[in-house]
């Protein structure tokens, strides 16, 4: 199982990366001091403008379907469990933008880092996933409202596409720590108080 470890720590460390953070530095700003405070694509641009905020989506997108893919390739055929170990590749991957070890595991909400993930694993469904976010933040207005309405489907698309049950396990956790990462968010849409990308200008 040795192997298999290094592979999902791997996942965690790339996971980890915090991109929008980095970006930011890059541009002079630290994005935890403005906005939301989040190191995720929408208030990078919403801080750094749009240009930067596509950037971020796009690596914290990446990342998430590079562990995958890379174990997709990379783990020997004869591995244990090695379908599992792959979905695990793709938690460990959320996880590590969730929490991070390199910012005191104070990240992300994971969301285009799980979208990355499931392009890897199963992209109808990733896509799928994908055009319902677009819809409910259109709809909405809320950015929120497309992230936590997306990955709560997702393990309905999974299902109906005869993913496998590690997948679709895996589809489930990362749809808990989403929602738990949006609490903040899911109190302000109670409240009335959340913000809408259509004043924002994202």
């Amino acid at each position: 199982m040795m192997i298999e470890t290094m592979f999902v720590l791997a996942s965690y460390l790339v996971g980890a990366i915090p991109f929008g953070l980095l970006i930011g530095r890059l541009a002079g700003a630290d994005v935890r001091l403005a906005g939301s405070g989040n190191i995720g694509a929408t208030n990078v641009g919403r801080v750094l403008g749009k240009k930067l905020g596509v950037l971020t989506l796009f690596c914290d997108l990446g990342k998430g379907f590079l562990s995958v893919w890379a174990a997709m390739k990379f783990l020997p055929a004869s591995a244990a469990q090695r379908e599992g170990i792959i979905a695990l590749c793709g938690l460990a991957a959320v996880i590590g933008h969730l929490f991070p070890l390199y910012l005191r595991f104070k990240g992300g909400k994971g969301v285009a880092t799980a979208l990355g993930v499931f392009l890897a694993l199963s992209p109808w469904s990733a896509l799928i996933s994908l055009f319902v976010f677009l819809g409910a933040v259109m709809a909405s207005g809320f950015v929120s409202v497309g992230s936590l309405l997306a990955s709560a489907l997702i393990p309905v698309w999974l299902w109906l596409l005869g993913e496998s049950p590690a997948v679709m396990a895996v589809s489930v956790l990362m749809a808990v720590l989403i929602w738990f990462k949006h609490g903040a968010n899911i109190t302000r849409l109670r409240r009335g108080q959340e913000k809408s990308w259509r004043k924002s200008g994202l």
